[in-house]
């Protein structure tokens, strides 16, 4: 028992941060830069795709519903392969791992914040829209004034499911080999080659213990800002 804890404690550095030292962030340290990274990304691109299916019906409003189901219905894993192997290509450069994974994870994700944004867009009363339009606003005032705060507002336990799930799904950079907390708890456990129940629990501990913080965070935020019932 004394041996499975010391190893954690040997390599706790590298596990938490990775060579941030050297300058190459790693282990807990670029989950939460990559989720960071993605959710700045994934949130407002999701959030204005949403806005504009609201605004623009018909084609524009299918093409974006065709994409969203498109990527939505393709493994994430994929997604990353398929960036990993053309944004070299497009670019003619090779992006750091980690900057592609980013990428990725925010592709992906904002296709559902788009869905979730729009349904409670949707299920906002008519009413409201109705009156706004009739008090001289125009459609795209009513949508920046009225609609998208109390849409933004009601659809925070969304975003929450979404943001969580976007913090465990960095882990899935450990296919392209990107240093994030799965991939150096790998690293260490090919390593020492003894004690492999310990890392990966102590690995599967700290998601849950960040998972948790972070909706502690939102729903404390929520609570703050939130209206009084009346």
């Amino acid at each position: 028992m004394i041996a499975n804890v010391t190893v954690i404690i040997d390599n706790l550095d590298y596990l938490l941060w990775g060579r941030a030292a050297q300058g190459e962030p790693g282990g807990v340290l670029l989950s939460l830069l990559m989720t960071l990274g993605a959710a700045a990304l994934a949130f407002p691109g999701g959030v204005l795709l949403a806005c504009c299916a609201w605004r623009f019906r018909g084609w524009p409003r299918r093409v974006l519903f065709l994409w969203a189901e498109l990527i939505r219905g393709i493994p994430l894993i994929f997604v990353i392969f398929w960036l990993w192997f053309l944004l070299p290509w497009l670019t003619g450069t090779d992006l750091p791992g980690a900057v592609t994974v980013t990428l990725a994870l925010a592709w992906f994700t904002s296709a559902s914040v788009m869905y979730s944004t729009l349904a409670a867009l949707g299920a906002l009363p008519d009413g409201q829209l109705e009156a706004a339009l009739s008090g001289g606003f125009s459609s795209v005032q009513t949508l920046r004034l009225v609609l998208l705060p109390q849409a933004l507002r009601n659809a925070l336990p969304s975003y929450l499911g979404l943001l969580v799930s976007l913090l465990k799904d960095t882990s899935l950079a450990f296919i392209v080999n990107v240093p994030e907390l799965t991939t150096v708890a790998g690293q260490v456990n090919n390593r020492v080659q003894v004690y492999p129940v310990a890392l990966f629990i102590f690995t599967g501990l700290v998601y849950y213990l960040l998972c948790s913080a972070l909706e502690f965070a939102v729903k404390r935020h929520q609570r703050r800002y939130s209206l009084p019932a009346n």
